[in-house]
């Protein structure tokens, strides 16, 4: 008797779990181990010398009470939801002139397009960063060129403010955020826009009655990896920010390196990471996190 194809598929499915035993190995030392450690860090005790005593004592969450932490988390919230909201309101368009001008293109003029996209992920971050510093600051190309024009007298104090640091974040998060949208625009069925039109429905309306509807799991997607990035991203508010802006990723960097506080460090982390669940959770709802890590890969 013949073996069905589901059958000689169960037979092979020891070799793929073996094959699948060094991607688990890697998960369980890079992933799991570290953050089990961070999560029992953070209900441990800070001892006088700073560090961590391996006695149970929940003040690395209770310190989330303080005023100033709060303050700081709030702040961190505000500046993160506004780069987030910029950003999508830059990128959509973007991926939507994308989509659309790839689908008529050739096919090598639309694998550059995307190479285009893709080209600041090969520069590092605090390069691009401080180009801005040099351009902002208060001697920089922008005050500089402004005052020999005559449109200031005094040079314009744009950096070292919660502004500059949203538009680093901005700046940063641009390239991660596009190509979610992408993905789900370029996966929209043109039969619905043409039957839209077909009913007497206008461009302006087929693109929040059709069009918007449809790509919104694209347009989460790149909300969730906007948002968290800009919750921990501390490199941007110390380069942009001069310090004085706090954020998340800024006062769980102070905690382990200056204040030595590792139990509240810890606590800050996991929240973090809790949250980013929540998202994640909150978009499965709406899209698919099959679609998450396609529209990043």
């Amino acid at each position: 008797m013949k073996k069905t194809y589901r059958q000689k598929g169960r037979e092979r499915n020891p070799w793929i779990l073996l094959l699948l035993v060094p991607l688990i190995l890697v998960i369980l030392l890079l992933v799991v181990i570290p953050l089990v450690y961070v999560a029992v860090m953070s209900i441990m005790t800070r001892p006088a010398n700073g560090g961590v005593e391996f006695t149970v004592s929940f003040h690395g969450y209770q310190s989330l009470l303080d005023v100033t932490y709060l303050g700081a988390l709030v702040n961190s919230v505000k500046i993160a939801f506004i780069s987030t909201i910029i950003i999508l309101l830059i990128c959509y368009p973007m991926a939507y002139f994308m989509a659309t001008a790839t689908a008529k293109a050739p096919k090598k003029w639309a694998s550059f397009m995307i190479l285009l996209l893709i080209l600041p992920f090969w520069t590092n971050g605090l390069v691009k960063l401080y180009s801005f510093v040099i351009l902002l600051n208060t001697k920089g190309i922008l005050n500089t060129l402004l005052m020999n024009l005559g449109i200031i007298k005094e040079p314009l104090q744009i950096l070292y403010t919660d502004g500059a640091v949203i538009l680093g974040l901005v700046y940063i998060v641009i390239p991660f955020a596009v190509l979610p949208m992408y993905s789900s625009i370029e996966k929209l069925d043109k039969s619905l826009l043409e039957a839209s039109a077909d009913l007497g429905a206008s461009h302006v309306k087929t693109f929040f009655k059709v069009t918007l509807p449809l790509t919104s799991p694209g347009i989460f997607a790149a909300a969730v990896i906007s948002f968290i990035p800009s919750l921990g991203s501390y490199f941007v508010s110390d380069i942009m920010g001069g310090g004085t802006t706090l954020i998340l990723g800024n006062i769980i960097k102070d905690q382990f390196s200056e204040s030595r506080n590792w139990p509240f460090g810890s606590a800050l982390s996991i929240i973090l990471v809790l949250l980013t669940i929540i998202l994640l959770h909150l978009y499965n709802k709406v899209g698919d996190l099959d679609d998450l890590g396609g529209g990043i890969a």
